[in-house]
């Protein structure tokens, strides 16, 4: 329709023919004057198709002619964004991108915000090896080429292998900006620097400075002002430059991964095995490098199943030498990144390997290898900026799955087995050594941490060890059970010892089982029927924190044999007040009535008053199961008044939490008598208590009755409020509690 004319000739006629001048097509079609005036003249690249679309509704062409329109920009626009020489898009990178739309997103605004000038917006696409980052970043190009009529150029850094001169780079960009070698000639390194920018302030480009090695390869690469647009991609988060944005990238989410797995092997190979594939992901932790390795060792070898490909990567010592397609290996990117680090950030990164958790802190670096915190957060920090190390927004570390598999090759091969062994003892001691002096927070007996203690993680309050123990607790537990394995029972058994009243702010943590049965076991070997007692008293209790009354009851009955051999008194009121325990629960209420009696006397008879506590408490409800609420109220208040002397010896952490358990065991006996006004003081009461000292199983529990005691009262609104927060807490408390909280919920919203 339109002939050879090129397409700017054709726009300007067609707004010519509508009678619109450039501000009136502007606003009618959302493209700015610039660009339209830019496309007229012959100045830019033709734009993309979502651009010749906006003209034509804005000229309001009919359909015919709209398609034409198309036509003429199709057959002036290059085949893909104009590259520097020696550099370009590789053919497949944005046909089988996969994912990583929010990152996308942040790259289509940032281009969105270049043609208002001033500052040239530059972000800088960091990660570790093998993450996306140069197909993220050509994805983004060959989406908004478009969008930059002057040209998309992309300069390969080479910044892992060979790194290029930015003199070199600047020469490379400058001759494909269009100018000439008479002109270069005349201008030294500084002189072709100002050039660049110059002509970026004056053009709308789009650049990609491609695998970047640090800040200096770049610095003199990027416009100060203009309406372009430049992508830094590196393994480094280049901190060191100034007034640009940051986008770090990392493995992909499972559902991307598992999307890649699928365009690559195709739908309906893929959907035949999804489990498979789905654990093909997994295995590969989701890095695209990875991945697409794993992809394409399978598109090669159609006669073997993707679970197949399972099987030889759930083998740890070979997964990463597996992860080889051709001459592209997973092991090789690592490999770059890590010939370059110093001495003490190698070694850092392979003894972090041995680390049992997720993730970690600088005190597992300081622990590993025998150095002070800041010496290790200087190599955990180079090992950061290497992107073999993942910082998170807590302050924390994580290595990813396959550097950490790569390190622990690493440590195989250059480190000795002697220094290996000597580090993970090291961390090992740490770790365990740590959790018992936090644990002794909360012992009556123990407290702060003497002054002679110098630990590598401040403990210096109850709050702190608390925090500790639990964001370390994948840890120290591995911990615990690599010394019940190599026979380090008095280590065991000290550590569990520790955690005898932590454990109570912690109940629904799920491991309580395991630690003390470690423990118990550990003090069989070591001959020592009172510490044993002990650990099997304590253990079950956390058997009857998990619901097993039955094992509960049978453990406390051998932790009852084993103090009457150890002649200790205390642990056998401790076995029969926890039987007593379990007993209710199994529904044997008067046999727990009268068991919890026995504790009580053997406990006065020792004058263990943190024992008699627990042992009046199971009493008095033991009581009120039995009917008998008024002589439960009696015996609930015994322990109040106890708690309220002046010289009571219970005191601090342990006297609030029975505090707050007994006055909601009083809301209790009140509502049994119901007395519901009584009630609901007491149980809100105790709620406030729980939710003060941080004990989620006794907030949830007074809240649960609360909301009972409220619908007696006629008060919904506030009893709805109350059962919304049992719901709340999830997964932090036992499931039934807020199960039953939905059930009262769905009632009320019924009526």
């Amino acid at each position: 329709m339109y002939g050879k004319k090129s397409f700017g000739a054709v726009l300007r006629g067609l707004r010519q023919r509508g009678r619109l001048t450039m501000e009136e097509l502007a606003e009618a079609s959302g493209v700015s004057v610039r660009a339209i005036g830019d496309m007229e003249r012959g100045r830019s690249l033709v734009p993309q198709r979502r651009t010749v679309v906006a003209l034509a509704e804005g000229l309001g062409l009919t359909d015919e002619e709209r398609d034409a329109l198309l036509s003429t920009a199709r057959a002036a626009r290059p085949t893909r964004p104009a590259a520097v020489a020696g550099t370009g898009v590789p053919p497949r990178s944005a046909g089988d991108f996969t994912g990583r739309e929010p990152e996308l997103a942040v790259l289509r605004a940032a281009a969105e915000r270049a043609p208002a000038g001033g500052a040239v917006p530059v972000w800088v696409v960091s990660g570790p090896p093998g993450c996306g980052k140069t197909t993220l970043a050509l994805k983004a190009a060959a989406d908004l080429a478009g969008e930059f009529p002057d040209g998309c150029f992309v300069v390969d850094l080479h910044g892992v292998d060979g790194p290029v001169d930015t003199d070199e780079a600047l020469l490379k960009l400058l001759k494909a900006l269009g100018v000439s070698d008479r002109r270069l000639a005349k201008e030294d390194a500084s002189g072709r620097a100002g050039l660049l920018r110059a002509l970026l302030a004056d053009r709308r480009c789009l650049v990609v400075l491609d695998n970047a090695r640090d800040e200096g390869q770049v610095r003199a690469l990027l416009p100060a002002a203009g309406r372009s647009l430049v992508l830094v991609t590196s393994r480094r988060p280049l901190t060191g430059l100034e007034d640009v944005d940051r986008l770090a990238l990392s493995e992909m989410a499972q559902d991307e991964a598992v999307g890649l797995l699928r365009r690559i092997l195709g739908e309906e190979r893929a959907d035949a095995e999804a489990d498979a594939v789905a654990r093909v992901a997994e295995l590969c932790g989701r890095l695209p490098l990875a991945l697409r390795v794993a992809g394409n060792w399978l598109t090669a070898r159609t006669g073997w199943s993707v679970g197949h490909l399972v099987r030889r990567l759930a083998d740890e010592e070979r997964r990463i030498g597996a992860l080889t397609a051709g001459d592209v290996r997973v092991e090789a990117a690592f490999e770059l990144s890590y010939r370059q680090l110093t001495t003490q950030a190698a070694r850092m990164l392979r003894l972090l390997s041995l680390v049992p958790g997720p993730d970690m802190t600088a005190a597992y670096g300081a622990a590993l290898t025998g150095t002070g915190v800041f010496d290790a957060e200087d190599a955990m920090e180079e090992l950061v900026e290497a992107g073999l190390l993942q910082a998170t927004f807590t302050g924390r570390y994580q290595l990813h799955d396959l550097i950490r598999l790569f390190a622990r090759s690493r440590l195989s091969r250059e480190e000795p087995p002697a220094e290996r062994q000597a580090a993970d003892d090291r961390l090992r001691a740490w770790l365990l050594e740590t959790a018992g002096v936090a644990g002794r927070w909360y012992k009556p007996e123990y407290g702060a941490p003497p002054p002679s203690w110098k630990g590598l993680v401040p403990l210096e309050n109850a709050e702190e060890a608390r925090a500790w123990l639990q964001s370390e607790a994948p840890s120290w537990l591995a911990a615990l059970r690599v010394a019940a394995r190599r026979g380090e029972h008095t280590r065991v058994v000290e550590t569990a010892y520790a955690m005898e009243w932590f454990c109570n702010l912690w109940v629904h943590w799920g491991h309580w089982p395991e630690v003390f049965r470690l423990a118990a076991e550990a003090a069989a070997v070591l001959d020592d029927p009172s510490m044993q007692a002990f650990h099997l008293n304590v253990h079950s209790w956390s058997l009857s924190c998990a619901s097993r009354y039955a094992e509960a009851v049978a453990r406390a009955r051998e932790g009852l044999e084993c103090a009457r051999r150890a002649g200790n008194s205390a642990q056998q009121a401790s076995a029969l007040a926890l039987a007593a325990w379990a007993q209710s629960e199994l529904g044997e209420v008067q046999e727990a009535a009268d068991t919890s009696l026995a504790a009580i006397g053997l406990y006065e008879e020792t004058d263990d008053r943190a024992g008699w506590l627990g042992a009046v408490f199971t009493h008095g409800t033991s009581l009120r199961l039995l009917g008998r609420a008024e002589e439960a109220l009696v015996q609930h208040q015994r322990i109040i008044t106890f708690l309220d002397a002046p010289d009571c010896p219970v005191n601090g952490h342990l006297a609030d939490m029975y505090r707050a358990n007994t006055t909601g065991a009083l809301g209790r006996g009140h509502a049994a008598l119901r007395r519901w006004r009584e009630a609901a003081d007491h149980l809100r009461d105790a709620a406030a208590q729980a939710h003060r000292i941080g004990i989620p199983h006794i907030e949830s529990s007074a809240l649960l009755h609360l909301a009972e005691a409220l619908i007696e009262r006629g008060e919904p609104a506030e009893a709805r409020a109350c059962l919304q927060r049992v719901v709340a807490f999830g997964d932090a408390i036992d499931g039934k509690e807020p199960k039953a909280a939905q059930r009262l919920l769905d009632t009320l919203t019924a009526e």
